[in-house]
């Protein structure tokens, strides 16, 4: 109970002092609340950016892998020759035929980028992509059919000419409220009926985004031919906490494929989808790290003001130390006083800084549409940290108050 009562007053006379010297306590408070908000608020805006590169990636086809071709501009025209070859479609389709790994496997071809759609009198700008899949693309590159269907083993084998568009597409080509499905549109030279739609994605990292339509793969072979027609295989293991062994299992087949020997490089690519979120993410760190800098480098100069703040305050309240000496009080109490008022200018910067910081960093997860984030871990060592700041602050101006002599202290002017 007397613990409580010590407890209890010493926050009594700590809120008492702060209000009698507020102007000084609220610049302390200020500075204290900038530390943490920068280290808060930085923090939460870099996980809500973090949780925005994955959910972009989860959208763009999350757990997969693909075997491309390889280009290294550092290699002789020689070597881009021997170690560059396009990847064929039967070379695709004979990886597809044999891979056996638990896995979803597909693979496309990219007919063009500049694609142009007609119907009716109504067409589009020569900026759509046109990619030939197979009946199991949409599984793998992360697409949602938001009406219509996919391709059917059929349409693939007997090279209808059908068409699935992206959302934008349907909108240039039949207006927001218009249904596309089993109409007709012309693509190059040829017309194609529309079987799907697909959910919007939006434009990530530079890619199509929503102007895009996939047709079947074998009927861009037969009406968008090019020499040495590059392909590219699309992997996506049923259990993605083995990708390793799948992209090494993917790796072996496909040398074989090549007929590579031991000896010899491979002369693919294998990229992993998270490769790119991984690489983003591990760069944002050094935006962490020099956040946690600035907040640290304001939070010494704010345990640098509050330490001046409480040296004033032992010397503007000598007297009053003497007094309380003089009644009884021991130096252990005399050293908490101060120390609880430390401590509370840290704990109030440090609330206003969290709560500022919180609000402030999920700006950019209203900006990128994420979820809230609470940063429990950045909360709790924010206070903490307020905490250590107060007592690395307060301690020496408290000490120096609990070794005052009474008689010096009551004649003190």
């Amino acid at each position: 109970m007397k613990a409580k009562q010590i407890v209890l007053e010493n926050t009594k006379i700590a809120f008492s002092s702060i209000r009698s010297n507020s102007v000084r306590s609220i610049i302390t408070i200020l500075i204290i609340t900038f530390g943490i908000f920068a280290l808060v608020g930085i923090l939460t805006a870099i996980t809500s950016i973090k949780e925005s590169i994955n959910s972009s990636f989860n959208v763009m086809g999350a757990n997969t892998f693909t075997i491309k071709q390889m280009w290294n501009s550092q290699k002789s025209n020689r070597e881009r020759r021997k170690n560059n070859l396009n990847i064929s479609y039967y070379e695709a389709k004979q990886f597809k035929e044999e891979y056996i790994f638990p896995s979803l496997v597909s693979f496309t071809y990219q007919a063009s980028w500049n694609g142009i759609l007609k119907y009716e009198s109504v067409k589009t700008n020569p900026n759509i992509a046109v990619i030939g899949i197979d009946d199991s693309y949409l599984g793998i590159g992360g697409y949602n059919l938001e009406r219509g269907r996919g391709f059917s083993t059929q349409d693939i084998e007997m090279s209808r000419n059908v068409v699935i568009l992206g959302s934008e597409l349907v909108n240039t080509l039949f207006g927001a409220t218009g249904n596309p499905l089993d109409k007709e549109v012309q693509i190059g030279n040829g017309r194609y009926k529309v079987v799907g739609v697909l959910e919007s994605k939006g434009t990530s990292f530079g890619g199509p985004g929503d102007k895009i339509c996939f047709i079947p793969i074998t009927n861009v072979r037969q009406y968008f031919p090019r020499p040495n027609a590059n392909h590219i295989i699309h992997i996506k293991p049923d259990d993605p906490n083995y990708m390793d062994f799948a992209t090494g299992e993917a790796e072996a087949l496909f040398r074989k494929i090549r007929k590579l020997q031991p000896q010899d490089e491979s002369d693919f690519e294998l990229e992993r989808s998270d490769n790119l979120a991984n690489m983003l993410i591990e760069n944002i760190k050094y935006v962490t790290w020099s956040a946690t800098i600035i907040g640290l480098i304001t939070l010494l100069g704010a345990a640098i003001g509050l330490m001046n703040i409480m040296l004033v305050a032992v010397s503007e309240r000598t007297r009053e130390i003497g007094t309380r000496k003089a009644l009884g009080a021991k130096n252990k109490e005399i050293l908490q006083q101060f120390l609880f008022e430390s401590v509370i200018i840290g704990q109030i910067g440090g609330v206003f800084g969290i709560i500022f910081g919180i609000i402030g960093g999920n700006i950019i997860s209203f900006i990128f549409k994420t979820d809230f984030v609470i940063p429990w871990m950045w909360i709790i060592g924010g206070v903490l940290l307020c905490f250590f700041v107060g007592i690395a602050s307060g301690y020496l101006p408290a000490r120096k108050a609990s070794k005052l002599e009474p008689i010096v202290a009551l004649h003190y002017e």
